[in-house]
């Protein structure tokens, strides 16, 4: 019993050295809570620059597909859709598929 009080006395004593006992949300409030606006209604001095890193605009008509690019991509397209048709089939013909878990 005498560990215990000795300890609680500790405790307390540990507690009572960390700071004082007041609220945290007050310290912590600024000095002001509105933002003086005169920066922001100051009149911009500086004038734009031009990057010159960047080219010319580009015209969207010069980065379209050709009409040659379009169909070799569609037909293509229509080739691996006859192989995976093909697949397919060749998948129906067979009944007993191993399954993997």
């Amino acid at each position: 019993m005498k560990k215990l009080a000795t300890l609680a006395v500790l405790g307390s004593l540990g507690l009572a050295a960390c700071g004082s006992a007041d609220d945290a949300s007050t310290e912590a409030m600024p000095d002001t809570v509105e933002m003086p606006a005169e920066e922001a209604l100051e009149p911009i001095a500086a004038e734009p620059v031009e990057d010159e890193e960047v080219g010319p605009p580009v015209n969207p008509a010069d980065r379209a597909p050709s009409a040659a690019t379009a169909n070799e991509a569609a037909d293509e397209a229509e080739a691996v859709a006859a192989e995976a048709d093909a697949a397919l089939q060749a998948l129906e013909g067979i009944e007993d598929v191993p399954v993997e878990e």
